[in-house]
């Protein structure tokens, strides 16, 4: 626990850190230690300004009291595998408030773009007032969530970049902090983004409310755990499961998993299971589904780390699955994915179908891709 002037005592983040190293399920490492410090130097501000806010809405009978101050937010940068998403998933369970939300970013602003159709919608059937939706949109979200804390934080979509500025101006005017992880720095959001002159406004905002931490440590703690695990698991069977739940207990560093939806031309495609840039799928979900190259792309886009159950062999009786298989392996391969899986076979023997026939000849080139996919150089690339 951590005290506060001797007032207040608050649970240490930096605590829980060194029990799991004590356990060994993580090593030390003194730049995650030091971001376990700041991370709880935020939970003491927190809770000051939780228990300020008590006594200002308690004294407004009496006296005009300004707003309580909000804590400063954090925005923590570097590569993939360095602990940034395990740390902030500790703070927020952490964290002394019971109004907070953690999301992945993309999944928040699709929130966002929701909440403003359903303002115009009410604007345009005359039960609410006010041409611009951002205000109270922003509103409602702070009256929801006064610590908002975010995963991946990254900017590609023109539509997100162009109502960033007002929408977390008013988010921060409304008393909100933001805890966010990112992969680059500030300044490197949006980089190279149409009408990128348009965001900069953003990028000012997040600094003048955020301290910005950078999380350089050379070693990628997933990929350590990854790397000495199998990526190809066949046969099928209770063994095989049990490996693959191992490799994705790896991957996930232990978080909680839920299920996401990615929207694609208007539509959603279902991720069953999905954990920061780490996604699992059973072989029906991506193949026997009636997916496209459009949303193994969006896949590919949002995650890094793709886990597929119960591959069966194939032939020209699933003709259709086999295909999407195909498709779906080219687009991990081209976008350099991760990928651990379980199958019924062998790549080489994936395909049991007539040899000749399309599917046949361009199985051979998944196969070949597959056990690519498998080696030692590839996994330790995807992890760069």
């Amino acid at each position: 626990m951590t005290s506060h002037a001797g007032l207040a005592a608050y649970p240490s983040l930096r605590h829980d850190y060194g029990r799991l190293v004590e356990k060994g399920e993580i090593s030390r490492d003194p730049v995650q230690e030091a971001l376990a410090i700041r991370f709880d130097q935020l939970i003491v501000e927190l809770g000051a300004s939780n228990a300020a806010a008590k006594t200002n809405a308690l004294g407004w009978l009496f006296a005009r009291r300004k707003a309580p101050p909000t804590a400063r937010g954090l925005y923590v940068y570097g590569g993939v595998g360095r602990g940034k998403t395990m740390l902030m998933d500790m703070f927020f369970r952490l964290a002394p408030l019971k109004k907070k939300r953690r999301a992945h970013f993309n999944e928040f602003m699709a929130d966002v773009h929701d909440r403003i159709g359903l303002h115009r919608a009410a604007l345009k059937a005359g039960t609410v007032k006010g041409d611009d939706p951002i205000p109270p949109v922003a509103a409602a979200i702070a009256a929801e969530s006064r610590l908002l804390c975010f995963d991946e934080f990254t900017v590609t979509d023109i539509a997100d970049a162009m109502i960033l500025s007002r929408l977390f101006t008013a988010l921060f005017s409304n008393g909100v902090t933001l805890v966010a992880t990112s992969n680059v720095a500030p300044d490197d959001l949006y980089r190279d983004g149409l009408n990128r002159g348009l965001f900069l406004p953003f990028i000012q905002t997040l600094k003048d409310n955020v301290d910005v931490v950078a999380v350089d440590i050379p070693t990628d703690y997933r990929m350590l755990k990854l790397s000495h695990l199998p990526v190809y698991v066949t046969p099928l069977g209770p063994a095989a499961d049990a490996q693959m739940d191992e490799a994705w207990a790896a991957a996930t560093e232990g978080r909680s998993e839920a299920p996401a939806k990615l929207e694609v031309m208007g539509r959603h495609v279902n991720v069953p299971r999905a954990c920061g840039k780490a996604a699992r799928f059973t072989f029906a979900d991506l193949c026997d589904a009636p997916l496209g190259a459009r949303d193994y792309l969006a896949i590919a886009e949002r995650f890094d780390t793709i886990f597929i159950d119960h591959i069966p062999v194939m032939d020209q009786t699933r003709r259709n699955a086999s295909k999407r298989f195909i498709l779906l392996i080219d687009t991990l391969y081209d976008r350099h994915i991760r990928l651990v899986a379980s199958a019924e076979a062998s790549p080489d023997r994936l395909y049991a179908g007539r040899e000749g026939v399309t599917e046949a000849f361009e199985f051979a080139r998944t196969a070949s891709r597959l056990n690519e996919m498998q080696s030692r150089e590839w996994v330790e690339a995807t992890g760069a």
